[in-house]
């Protein structure tokens, strides 16, 4: 089974992202499933972790931001949030996990899948799984995918979020030059993003 996480922030293009993988899912016969609010929902589980289907993920591409949220989560970056999100995966029956995100998101679904086995084992001592389950969820796979105004990661032309970025700086500094012209004035504008040459 596969579970979609959003971490932190959300960018344009991660619904269609979304989407995409929930449907690419269902066509090769996976059980999908959304993950609520990023890490926190993972932590949390009970209701943040729903079964996706395939109308499930319909007019959503035209939409801002990401129809299952995201969140930062300070749990997630302990060792115990990483274990009640490992016990809710293996409740579920999750091993395959799609994080859409930045830096901190993919370095996070990194330890996680790291510490995978030792989690795993921590559960078992404590009673919370079974042997068969230990067995049955002992590998944990995990696709990410760059969400990132930044356009900062290696290997990527561009990132999901970066296109609409550009798109909406260019419209906001056509919409300014008029008014630069008009009243002899010169603007400065700061957009959002990180410092790179």
């Amino acid at each position: 089974m596969t579970a979609q996480v959003n971490k932190k922030s959300s960018s344009t293009g991660m619904n269609a992202a979304v989407r995409a993988c929930v449907r690419m899912g269902i066509y090769l016969g996976c059980k999908v499933f959304f993950i609520k609010e990023g890490y926190q929902g993972m932590v949390d589980g009970g209701d943040n972790i729903v079964e996706a289907n395939w109308s499930s993920v319909s007019s959503i591409i035209h939409k801002g931001g990401t129809v299952i949220g995201s969140a930062r989560c300070s749990d997630f970056r302990e060792k115990a949030g990483r274990l009640k999100a490992a016990k809710n995966l293996i409740d579920r029956g999750i091993t395959n996990l799609v994080v859409i995100g930045g830096d901190g998101s993919l370095t996070g679904a990194n330890l996680f899948r790291q510490e995978w086995p030792e989690l795993l084992d921590q559960l078992l001592k404590d009673g919370s799984i079974t042997k068969d389950q230990r067995e049955k969820y002992c590998h944990l796979h995990i696709a990410g995918l760059v969400g990132s105004i930044d356009n900062d990661f290696c290997g990527t032309d561009m990132t999901i979020g970066t296109d609409s970025a550009l798109h909406r700086i260019i419209e906001a500094i056509d919409a300014i030059v008029s008014t630069a012209y008009s009243h002899q004035r010169t603007f400065i504008m700061e957009v959002m993003g990180r410092l790179k040459v």
